[in-house]
């Protein structure tokens, strides 16, 4: 039986992007990954097709580059069936706004927020014209915290939930759904950058750590259930309850200094 749609996913190449090619390919969907990494893309296309019935092609883009973007954007648009766009490329890095490097803060916002709103401009008139398709913003808990040393990271991802929120309303009755998901501490290669040399993972309580896979299976049964936010993991959803209190009573809790010292490590 041949699959009847397609997903496009953006940082396919590793952590959750990689799971969500994975987890597609078991429901048969044809794929199209798009990431920088060459070899690492073409690995698990091959790896998918050998242990799937799918079709999976690869995309090597820089989200960052202006005719980049545009050439995934329109293979986006070009895409017959698509039914899934996954905005999952970003990246993280620490440090005072006022001394990092500016280029890096312009770069996150082009890859969290201009390519996932150029990208959903451009899937959404076919996925209303066949009034079935959805799209996954891959935000952050990061997204509910303005937090010191990741004030764009955070701002992005803020963005990212108002844009998923205010689409959905929008898209109401058209068949299309949109999900802004906001996973907490997961275990990716997300950290194993030059940003966060020495980052250690022992310093967050296990407890508080999810699986990629955990992440995806969440999202995906959220998708079907509608939900526009969906923050995976009871502990993830227990920490934003607390992250809604006053500033006041977080102080009285004594929260609200640990969530600060602790924001680093934010993914």
């Amino acid at each position: 039986m041949e699959p009847q749609c397609s997903a496009l996913i953006t940082g396919a190449s590793s952590g959750i992007g990689a799971v969500f090619a994975k987890k597609l390919a078991e429901r048969r969907y044809n794929l199209l990954l798009v990431a920088r990494r060459k070899k690492r893309l073409a690995a698990l296309a091959a790896e998918l097709e050998q242990d799937y019935p799918i079709t999976a092609e690869i995309l090597v883009a820089d989200l960052t580059v202006p005719e980049e973007l545009a050439n995934v954007e329109k293979q986006v648009a070009q895409l017959e069936k698509l039914s899934l766009l996954v905005n999952n490329a970003g990246f993280g890095t620490t440090g005072k706004f006022a001394t990092i490097d500016v280029g890096k803060q312009v770069d996150m916002i082009y890859v969290h927020v201009v390519a996932s709103v150029r990208l959903s401009r451009a899937a959404l008139p076919g996925m209303i014209a066949r009034a079935q398709g959805a799209i996954i913003n891959v935000s952050s808990m990061a997204g509910f915290i303005p937090m010191p040393d990741n004030v764009t990271y955070c701002a992005t991802k803020a963005y990212l939930n108002s844009f998923s929120q205010a689409l959905q309303i929008e898209l109401s009755g058209t068949g299309v759904q949109v999900q802004a998901l906001c996973p907490g501490f997961t275990y990716t290669e997300f950290h194993d950058t030059p940003e966060y040399k020495g980052y250690d993972r022992s310093r967050i309580p296990k407890l508080l750590w999810m699986s990629a896979e955990e992440v995806v299976e969440s999202s995906l049964r959220a998708l079907k259930a509608g939900k526009v936010i969906h923050i995976p993991g009871w502990q993830n959803r227990f920490l934003a309850a607390l992250i809604h209190l006053t500033p006041i009573a977080l102080q009285q809790w004594g929260l609200k200094q640990q969530i600060v010292s602790e924001s680093e490590l934010m993914p």
